[in-house]
């Protein structure tokens, strides 16, 4: 029997995209991550659970690493596992990429996309996958002077290139793979030149979509629904109960029992919890009465699934950029960071941890540790549950990805059992 291909993943965040590549046969190594809170949820549930093949170094602190740090103090020992890891995967930060940011080419989270080049040169694995905002793939719309503007994705593939990678790329919509809102997403996939591996990962990728579908028990013809995707986890018809697994008190939560019928996602998103036990971060925020008002107008007066405009906010008495109103019947619009940016679409309310997670597909099993939200000083160097949701890659589509890259794993080791 072949041993499973051997996964590292850098910025690996909670564990979105590592979910993904365990569920589709991949063996873990090692991940990178620099914020202790979504290490724990990545630990917690990936490494320690018991659940997946996870082989994590003994040189290694079981802890949370800034890659820069990382490459650093660990170098030589990262270069012993030169042909010991067959993909190296990740999403560097992506907040000067974005379109939904300032789009700043100066940006310093831009030069993590350069340490990723960095671990390839070091490991030079089999097969490389890397995830971004599509704005990745856009040009910035100022070019120094006398230069044409080129997106980042071309000098990142020019520099693979160099190091010895076929390298394509293409902008994938996360709700084509069962996901429950749209969330376009810039994926490069590259192999190792001297493999010569003839194939077209891109061409695979949308052949194997419906099969993908149907055998997690979703219509490939129908995209999946927020309302799909979260309509049992509504206050409405709920006991609600102390929430107890953060820690600041005084916040309600749903009982959360099995409804008679499920949806598909939901029957998807709820395998695994063979004892019928509710998800956790299911608190329920605490607005004020004044809050709640303005968002029962908003749910009643302005249209679902668009993002207020700025007479719409200001009619309001909202300072926010961004808020948008759910609308239950379409795929939500793509998750951020920021827990207001969205309402429930027919609830007075924010959505909970779990609902975010759930419209990102992470499974009910999948427990988010730390605290729920932070503010002050300690925004730039914690990662709170709703944040670690939203930086997340859908699970769904890593687990899309993760066939895709065993099946050229397996392809390539089929040829050469044949050259043997």
């Amino acid at each position: 029997m072949r041993n499973a291909p051997v996964f590292i993943d850098l910025f690996a965040g909670c564990g979105g995209l590592s979910l993904g590549l365990l569920q589709a046969g991949w063996k873990g190594a090692l991940a990178v991550e620099r914020t202790a809170d979504a290490f724990l949820t990545y630990s917690n549930n990936l490494i320690d659970s018991g659940r997946f093949q996870y082989d994590w170094p003994e040189w290694l602190p079981k802890q949370e690493h800034d890659i820069e740090a990382f490459l650093d103090e660990y170098k030589d020992h990262l270069a012993s596992l030169n042909g010991k890891v067959d993909l190296i995967a990740g999403g560097p930060p992506c907040q000067g990429f974005s379109p939904a940011g300032k789009r700043n080419p100066k940006d310093p989270r831009n030069r993590m996309a350069e340490r990723y080049i960095e671990a390839v040169k070091i490991v030079k694995p089999k097969f490389l996958l890397l995830e971004n905002v599509r704005g990745f793939d856009a040009p910035f719309q100022k070019a120094s002077k006398g230069k044409k503007a080129v997106p980042y994705s071309h000098v990142v593939k020019r520099r693979l290139q160099k190091e010895g990678y076929d390298v394509q790329f293409q902008v994938v919509v996360s709700a084509d793979w069962g996901v429950p809102q749209m969330r376009p997403r810039f994926i490069l996939v590259a192999t190792r030149k001297d493999l010569r591996l003839d194939w077209s990962p891109f061409n695979r990728f949308g052949e194997g979509r419906r099969e993908f579908l149907q055998e997690r028990g979703l219509d490939p013809d129908c995209r999946q629904t927020t309302k799909d995707a979260i309509d049992d986890l509504r206050v409405e018809g709920k006991l609600l109960v102390e929430s107890t697994d953060g820690d600041v008190r005084g916040f309600k939560q749903i009982e959360y029992k099995e409804p008679l019928s499920f949806s598909a996602f939901q029957r998807l998103m709820r395998a695994g919890n063979a004892d019928g036990r509710g998800p956790n971060s299911l608190r329920l925020p605490k607005h004020r009465p004044l809050i709640i008002e303005r968002f029962e107008r908003i749910l009643k007066e302005c249209p679902k699934g668009k993002s207020l405009t700025q007479e719409q906010r200001d009619r309001y008495g909202i300072k926010k950029h961004s808020i948008t109103p759910l609308c239950p019947d379409r795929p939500s619009a793509t998750m951020t960071t920021l827990p207001d940016d969205f309402l429930h679409y027919s609830e007075a309310r924010i959505l909970t941890v779990r609902e975010m997670a759930r419209i990102q597909s992470f499974p009910d099993w999948f427990e988010f540790l730390g605290r729920y939200t932070t503010g002050g000083s300690l925004r730039k160097t914690s990662c709170p549950r709703y944040t670690q949701v939203g930086n997340a890659v859908p699970p769904l589509l890593g687990e899309a990805l993760g066939e895709l890259m065993m099946e050229a794993f397996n392809r390539l080791a089929d040829s050469e059992d044949k050259a043997a």
